[in-house]
């Protein structure tokens, strides 16, 4: 590959995207130029075409979510955690420490809550926590040292950043099919942080 020259030029990655791609990049210097906006990538639902047996849509239910053993059961004293990116992330690549979509300055280690979460608990806005994981495996897990945030989560649920809540997730918990990691449903325990001795 000739990636200087890529770099220079552009059109020459998009010609590349149309040869490898010609049914739907067929032609994609002249269509990108002519409009300047770009153009839909055809896309069977928004075109209204289902590719089921019936021809039409389709929609399964879940399983019941209190017969489901992967996901949280609401337990006192226990939320379910959800992990987030900050605006200035890409996956796992984190390029700052300011998350102007939230309002979280300095710091990516802190945990969002409900308000009455935090009452419930005893735990003040700006105050240093730890997250316990409650994953009923045995297997401890926790991170230590975040700063407990006021913010409009769900009540009963709250948000930290990963890679920073990484170490809450069991590697079991995952969707079943997928595989892919229940980083938006961590049974956890927040408490005061205790200073090391």
């Amino acid at each position: 590959m000739n990636w200087d020259a890529w770099s220079d030029d552009y059109a020459l990655v998009r010609d590349a995207i149309a040869a490898t791609y010609p049914q739907i990049f067929a032609d994609f210097n002249t269509r990108i130029l002519a409009t300047r906006k770009g153009f839909d990538r055809p896309i069977a639902a928004r075109q209204r075409k289902w590719n089921t047996k019936s021809g039409k849509a389709n929609f399964i239910a879940p399983p019941c979510l209190s017969e489901d053993p992967d996901l949280p059961q609401r337990r006192d004293g226990v939320l379910t955690l959800i992990t987030v990116r900050s605006n200035d992330q890409f996956n796992t690549t984190v390029y700052g420490y300011e998350d102007r979509l939230r309002g979280i300055y300095g710091t990516r280690e802190v945990v969002l809550m409900h308000e009455a979460d935090m009452r419930s608990l005893g735990i003040a806005d700006g105050e240093i926590v730890d997250i316990i994981g409650d994953a009923g495996d045995g297997v401890e897990r926790q991170v230590l040292g975040f700063r407990a945030t006021r913010y409009d989560v769900p009540h009963g649920s709250c948000a930290g950043y990963y890679p920073e809540c990484n170490p809450l997730l069991p590697l079991w918990h995952h969707a079943a099919r997928s595989h892919v990691p229940a980083a938006k449903s961590i049974p956890v325990r927040i408490r005061k942080h205790k200073a090391a001795a």
